[in-house]
């Protein structure tokens, strides 16, 4: 596939603005990280350090240019310099018209509905824009937030994909939902 492009006009609502990520960010980025809740979620060992998060900014400018991922910044919409989280599309397999969705938000940026407004501004625009048939999401068992995302979306839960990643020092399973086009609320 073709590289894949950040939308112009940026997503955006009241709540949340995606745009592409910026040097300036990395010191949020790693204090996020830093953050109980997202080390108990995340693939990445801690400490999570500035040497890091600039790996993850070439990998995910690599797979951007490979049309295989696209990574937003989540921040305010009238405050672009305050970080809130991360979207992503990810996986993209436009010959089979889906792609992964996942997301994380700092801890400041939880319970305020700003990653449900996301995936669904990122939904609505994979749907129309590069006319995926289905999103997949997948999270962890016991990640209840996560899950309520999914659903104050429109996703629906699909099962349980057992033994699914491989996460920290074994395997972990993963919860599978799905969204089509007509789903998404």
């Amino acid at each position: 596939m073709a590289e894949l492009r950040f939308p112009v006009p940026p997503l955006a609502d009241d709540v949340v603005l995606l745009r592409a990520w910026r040097e300036a960010d990395i010191p949020s980025i790693v204090l996020a990280f830093s953050d109980p809740v997202m080390q108990r979620f995340s693939w990445h060992d801690a400490p999570y350090t500035e040497t890091d998060a600039r790996d993850y900014f070439a990998e995910q400018d690599a797979a951007r240019l490979r049309g295989d991922d696209l990574n937003f910044g989540l921040v305010e919409p009238c405050h672009q310099d305050v970080v809130l989280g991360c979207v992503s599309l990810y996986e993209v397999r436009p010959g089979q018209g889906c792609a992964g969705v996942g997301y994380w938000l700092a801890p400041g940026a939880r319970g305020r509905g700003v990653a449900t407004h996301a995936v669904c501004l990122l939904a609505r625009w994979a749907f129309a824009e590069l006319g995926l048939a289905r999103l997949e999401l997948t999270c962890s068992p016991d990640n209840e937030a996560s899950q309520r995302v999914a659903e104050r979306c429109g996703f629906s839960r699909e099962g349980l994909l057992r033994s699914h990643v491989p996460f920290k020092e074994g395997r972990r399973d993963s919860l599978i939902y799905s969204l089509l086009p007509g789903e998404l609320r």
